[in-house]
């Protein structure tokens, strides 16, 4: 009978927020990836995610950060070599309104705010078409309309041509997230 050991893998919980890799191009350059994921969360300001950065490639002289992945954060707000100062104001909105703002500059305006992201958000519908019945419902024009007709009326058409005149429809976690023109 031989004996058996049993291996628990070393695994590193899922991240609960956003989440960047930072390296060096120092060391990049000389073929390492020596990094760390740092969770932003844990960081008051950029100042402070900085200085844990410097701290976690101290042992380089005059380290150049290379953001080489990050994890749930908007479009626009990180690069390979830059975070933006934005990025903490992101941090302290809500969750609902971190979602709103990250689909907003993913499908509408990459260097939007929250405020441009607020004023332009219609709402979430299953489908464009599923919009445009709402729409036209709660602004009463089918009201207008004689009843025999009202069957007829093309709310996939409607909602198609108000793509062409502003509305923006993004697909996003199942739902279409809904945009006017600012």
């Amino acid at each position: 009978m031989t004996d058996t050991q049993t291996i628990t893998p070393n695994r590193t919980p899922a991240p609960s927020g956003p989440r960047v890799y930072v390296g060096t191009y120092g060391k990049y350059a000389s073929g390492s990836l020596f990094g760390r994921w740092l969770d932003l969360d844990d960081y008051a300001d950029k100042a402070d995610f900085l200085e844990a950065c410097a701290e976690l490639h101290k042992g380089e002289h005059d380290p150049e950060f290379m953001f080489q992945d990050f994890e749930g954060i908007p479009e626009g707000m990180i690069s390979e070599s830059h975070v933006s100062e934005e990025l903490w104001d992101w941090l302290g909105l809500d969750d609902d309104e971190q979602e709103l703002l990250a689909v907003y500059r993913e499908h509408i305006n990459q260097e939007g705010d929250i405020e441009e992201a607020r004023d332009a958000f219609e709402g979430t519908h299953g489908s464009p078409e599923a919009w445009a019945e709402d729409y036209i419902d709660s602004c009463g024009m089918l009201a207008e309309m004689p009843e025999n007709l009202r069957y007829y009326f093309d709310y996939a058409a409607y909602a198609r041509n108000a793509g062409h005149e502003g509305m923006t429809f993004a697909e996003h976690n199942g739902e279409v997230w809904v945009f006017h023109a600012v």
